[in-house]
């Protein structure tokens, strides 16, 4: 086994992306946590359109995960959540979200400003933005009203709209890139996809074109950690495979290596696995929940064994089943 330490990028966004961030730094140091920058909703979405910046909410939430639980820095964990309440001037705004609007408002730049309060919180790791602006994400819906398919636009409105969404579209389509992403991905040795919202954190990532052509060159086995179950709204009724079907669909040319799923949800395991054959991958069934939410510790464990096996120089050289 390689005696390397693994350099892993993650994907998603708001708690799911806060647990596998979490879970990841129990396995290795070198973390990199990757934050959509589509959200248009509560203090983000007032934040984004009153001050022309990035949503900071997702990437205050990633950066808090990353900070460790004791020591001197366990107070920024809680500091940059809290909340003002309807008592206060600042109403609906986490701490960390106005500081960290005021750090790019000092900085002017994204980067400095998220590196400046990670180094001032103790955080670990790194977290980045997908991209250096706000984005819209689209989606194309067949609404439960009936009628023809609509254009949704919103990344609040899309995950509260109940309906099927078939197409995924970004605006601009094009968004200024994070070339930090792009070389974090390329020096990688695993990227981790998910948990989270499923249309609306996890599969918009890919619709950025430096992301799609980073992670499809990579080498880096590819893991997606499956949600526990459907969200109400965009995938009410998916069942574990149906998520893998989606990614299909939406990504043919993006195989996966490895799925985790959890042992108590499953679905029916025979669908599962077919549905991970289509994209190369492999399923690996672990007791990663607790409570109907993903575990910090298990998931660490399973995504701890997954790393560690890709690892290995006989079997990292295992060629990539494409779509």
């Amino acid at each position: 086994m390689s005696s390397r330490v693994p350099a892993v990028v993650a994907f998603g966004g708001g708690h799911g992306l806060s647990v596998t961030l979490e879970a990841l730094l129990n396995v290795t140091p070198d973390v990199t946590g990757i934050v959509g920058v589509i959200d248009d909703g509560g203090s983000s979405g007032r934040l984004r359109s009153q001050l022309s910046i990035v949503p900071p909410g997702d990437l205050r939430m990633a950066l808090a995960a990353m900070i460790p639980r004791d020591g001197d820095s366990a107070i920024w964990r809680s500091v940059l959540q809290q909340r003002f309440d309807a008592t206060e001037n600042f109403i609906g705004h986490p701490v960390g979200n106005v500081l960290m609007a005021a750090l790019w408002g000092q900085t002017h730049d994204v980067l400095l400003g998220l590196q400046t309060l990670a180094t001032a919180t103790g955080a670990r790791g790194r977290v980045l933005p997908a991209a250096l602006e706000p984005v819209d994400l689209l989606a194309l819906m067949e609404t439960e009203a009936g009628g023809e398919p609509q254009w949704i636009r919103g990344q609040a409105t899309i995950s509260s709209t109940r309906g099927k969404i078939t197409e995924l579209a970004l605006d601009p389509a094009q968004p200024t890139p994070c070339v930090d992403v792009v070389t974090a991905i390329d020096r990688s040795t695993a990227v981790v996809f998910g948990p989270g919202s499923w249309f609306t954190s996890v599969m918009p990532h890919l619709l950025l074109p430096h992301v799609y052509a980073a992670v499809s060159r990579s080498s880096a086995p590819r893991i997606l950690v499956l949600n526990l179950g459907g969200e109400a709204g965009e995938t009410e009724d998916f069942a574990p495979a149906t998520h893998l079907n989606s990614w299909a669909q939406f990504f043919p040319e993006v195989s996966l290596d490895y799925v985790i799923a959890d042992q108590r949800h499953l679905g029916d395991v025979g669908v599962l696995r077919r549905a991970c054959g289509r994209l190369g991958a492999e399923l690996h069934v672990a007791e990663v929940s607790s409570a109907d939410t993903h575990d910090i510790q298990r998931l660490g464990v399973a995504l701890d064994a997954l790393i560690r096996t890709a690892d290995r120089p006989d079997e990292s050289s295992t060629s990539r089943v494409q779509g």
